[in-house]
């Protein structure tokens, strides 16, 4: 079987991600890796180092368990003033994240890796959007909290969710859900002409 023939394997649980690529078309399947985010944040590590090592991993962890297929792995944070912003871990996380975004541009990366198995190079690259939140109210945060929306995503908020306080400045509105679509088109692009 060729690379360009070979099956997508989508890395990730999560439902976003999922959703953004059968919305493009794709057909794949997904087996979500172990738990590779636990080792947290390396010493000195940019955001855009942070979710290229990351979605290496779970591409890796994912491509050691199958015999053949095009493994597609993602991860995404949020950075503001040079803090990174991950998912949140509970309400009170998710209100400071909020706290710390309101009023201020900051930026959503996201690693791309894809592996063909069981021994290919990887193709790790990094997206970046630029955005800027709206100055919030405590009443505002508080009734989005409120809605669970925030649970499992970036920076505690979704920007899928149609929320009228957050703009994109510049890059991919995929992105900040979580897969940006153009550059994994063009990835997917290069990995069938090299095959």
């Amino acid at each position: 079987m060729t690379r360009r023939n070979r099956k997508l394997i989508l890395a990730s649980s999560s439902p976003r991600r999922r959703e953004l690529l059968r919305e493009a078309g794709y057909r794949f399947e997904v087996m979500p890796p172990g738990d590779v985010e636990s080792c947290g944040l390396c010493s000195g590590e940019s955001p855009a180092e942070l979710v290229a090592r990351l979605a290496l991993r779970k591409a890796l962890d994912v491509a050691r368990q199958v015999d053949d297929g095009l493994i597609l792995a993602s991860d995404t944070v949020a950075e503001c003033q040079g803090q990174i912003l991950g998912k949140p871990a509970d309400e009170a996380h998710a209100r400071s994240m909020l706290n710390t975004l309101s009023g201020r541009e900051h930026r959503v990366y996201s690693g791309l890796c894809l592996v063909a198995a069981p021994a290919g190079e990887p193709d790790v690259r990094v997206d970046c959007t630029l955005l800027r939140m709206d100055r919030l109210s405590t009443a505002q945060i508080e009734a989005y909290l409120a809605t669970e929306q925030w649970i499992g995503k970036a920076g505690a908020f979704g920007f899928q969710d149609g929320l009228d306080w957050v703009h994109i400045v510049r890059g991919s509105q995929s992105n900040v859900v979580g897969l940006p679509m153009e550059l994994l088109e063009t990835m997917l692009a290069q990995a069938r002409d090299a095959g």
